[in-house]
């Protein structure tokens, strides 16, 4: 068992493009009449696509992201950092 901190970083050009896919993603499950938070959430979990709507594209947008990568800029949003 390793007992070391790992450190994790993401790179920081896919931060901008990881943050409009959110706001489309959560738009378009909005818009189909989805709690977006609680579809997210299920996704992030799960990593089942299911839970994101094809609509607007949003299930293949999601996809392009790592589910770390959103974890990562959801965390740096709420914290308010940069």
């Amino acid at each position: 068992m390793n007992n070391e901190t790992m450190k994790f970083t993401v790179n920081k050009e896919n931060m901008n493009e990881a943050k409009e896919i959110i706001f489309n993603v959560y738009k378009a499950l909005k818009e189909k009449g989805y709690n977006p938070i609680n579809q997210m959430v299920g996704y992030i979990l799960s990593g089942d696509p299911t839970y994101i709507t094809s609509h607007n594209n949003a299930r293949t947008l999601i996809r392009k992201l790592e589910r770390d990568e959103l974890l990562e800029e959801l965390l740096k949003s709420y914290l308010g950092e940069k």
